[in-house]
């Protein structure tokens, strides 16, 4: 087995026993309403060819850290840096991008699992800084300053050097309500 099937192979196990690994998690808080209050509330959409996963973990004293998975669906699909400008570079790409309002604030900057590497895209001189193809993991520490429903904004835009890009997604919102001891995500 050459390298780069050995590499799909295991990330393609890795996945599998993520998802097997909720599931059974899902069925054990649903029989034990104890064991679901500890779980870290998560939430999902897909939208232009990327699922996003949102989670908010370490909920302590209005207090925590939203986490959020963006995998693009299709093979060989990368995001744009979180350090991309709003506008791209010279109009290309769009920042990979979380912010909040309402009760909750950034109580840090938004920081990435991968480390960007840079391509160059045809008719743009200056190279465009963007993550390794498939999923990438983001997180921003937050506070709450009061209790009440907050509003998480998701930024993204996916790209293949082969096959172009999708259509950049704004402001996309996810609704959360927060208090001084649990934060949950609320029905669309």
């Amino acid at each position: 087995m050459n390298v780069w099937l050995h590499i799909r192979h295991s990330r393609t196990v890795r996945v599998a026993a993520a998802l097997l690994s909720s599931a059974a998690l899902a069925a054990c808080g649903s029989q034990h309403a104890e064991g679901a209050r500890d779980s870290a509330p998560t939430t999902s959409f897909t939208e232009q060819g990327v699922t996003v996963t949102l989670s908010v973990s370490d909920w302590h004293a209005s207090k925590g850290t939203l986490t959020a998975v963006f995998t693009p669906e299709r093979k060989g699909f990368h995001l744009y840096s979180t350090d991309l400008p709003a506008g791209g570079v010279e109009g290309v790409g769009r920042p990979t991008a979380m912010a909040v309002t309402g009760p909750l604030r950034a109580d840090g900057r938004l920081a990435a699992s991968a480390e960007p590497r840079s391509i160059t895209v045809p008719g743009v001189e200056t190279p465009v800084p963007v993550y390794p193809d498939g999923p990438v993991t983001t997180t921003l520490p937050v506070r709450a300053d009061g209790n009440g429903d907050a509003t998480v904004l998701i930024g993204y835009a996916s790209c293949s050097m082969q096959d172009g890009c999708t259509i950049p997604v704004s402001d996309r919102p996810v609704h959360l309500h927060v208090t001084g001891d649990r934060a949950t995500f609320s029905p669309h």
